[in-house]
């Protein structure tokens, strides 16, 4: 029984693995594939953005009205 129990653990650790490479894998194919007909974006823009998506947001959006005000006070 302990084998088996070994055994298994063993495979869904190689499992966690090969899930990470695939996605890795396939991270970088569409990188590679897709072509953005804007063009690239710039390395800063893209770190300025991730940035700002980690932080908390700074407004909640209700409805049209209150996200209007919002950008007027901004």
């Amino acid at each position: 029984m302990p084998q088996a129990i070994h055994d298994v653990q063993k495979l869904h650790s190689e499992l966690s693995g090969l899930k990470q490479e695939v996605r890795s894998l396939r991270s970088l194919v569409i990188g590679l594939v897709s072509v953005d007909k804007e063009g690239q974006y710039r390395p800063e823009f893209v770190r300025e953005i991730l940035r700002a998506a980690r932080q908390k947001p700074r407004y909640i959006f209700k409805d049209v009205q209150t996200f209007r005000e919002q950008l007027r006070r901004a």
